[in-house]
């Protein structure tokens, strides 16, 4: 019996989305073909029909994964008014619901070790890819395109990316901490205040004022002894 086109490009389409699930849960080693085809109603024989191997599959559903994100990324940024909306792609990514929902989060945090010891046709799909999320936030930050946005850009997501793949690494208060700090480390990476004139100055200036209140409870729950016991001092000689 011979389908549509329109019949197999679904086909293609259900298993690619089905792989790109499989693909963020368990990795790429994780991605079997049989148990693939078989929820997406099909045989094992009939996998060959649509993908000249596993490891084609494997590159088109990172493609698809990523091209999923990239369009969230792009509606939260066209929903935030002008000068919040990096800030509107990072909250909404860093969120533990997002750090929860592996099978459709983002497909970089489970990915990114294997792509480095993938095959040429899959790394260059994840470059192309990682490309374009750099460009969507150099745009969302409502920069031109320069070397230092891009660098700005490549901050971000990389602070975003590793926050998310130690959050789900670990558990509990830890986990939230983490999500917390890497929204303020990936919205410094994007510039903002960083890059006011001054800030430097203030950050110091910060900085400073933590380490002296520090200091300052540090010697407040010290034993009373220790605070409270006088300098020794050194006798003097009299004159003879």
């Amino acid at each position: 019996m011979r389908y549509s086109q329109d019949h197999k490009a679904q086909t293609r389409a259900r298993i690619v989305s089905r792989a790109a699930t499989s693909l963020r849960r368990h990795g790429s080693h994780g991605l079997g073909i049989a148990e693939l085809m078989k929820q997406a109603g099909l045989t094992h024989g009939g996998f060959y029909a649509h993908f000249k191997s596993r490891e084609a599959l494997v590159a088109e559903a990172t493609i698809f994964a990523m091209d999923g994100i990239s369009e969230k990324w792009r509606k939260r940024a066209a929903a935030a008014p002008a000068g919040k909306r990096v800030d509107a792609i990072v909250n909404g990514y860093l969120t533990e619901q997002h750090r929860d929902d592996v099978g459709n989060g983002c497909v970089l945090p489970a990915l990114g070790a294997e792509i480095a010891r993938a095959d040429a046709r899959t790394r260059k799909a994840f470059a192309q890819r990682l490309e374009d999320m750099i460009a969507l936030v150099v745009e969302a930050a409502g920069e031109r395109p320069t070397a230092a946005a891009r660098r700005r850009a490549m901050g971000t997501i990389g602070a975003m990316m590793g926050t998310l793949l130690l959050a789900r690494a670990t558990c509990a208060r830890l986990s939230e901490d983490l999500l917390l700090a890497g929204r303020a480390a990936a919205l410094g990476a994007s510039g903002g205040a960083m890059r006011k004139p001054g800030s430097a100055k203030a950050a110091r200036k910060a900085s400073n004022k933590a380490s002296n209140k520090a200091s300052k409870k540090a010697t407040n729950n010290a034993p009373r002894t220790a605070r409270t016991a006088a300098p020794s001092r050194t006798r003097r000689p009299r004159k003879a």
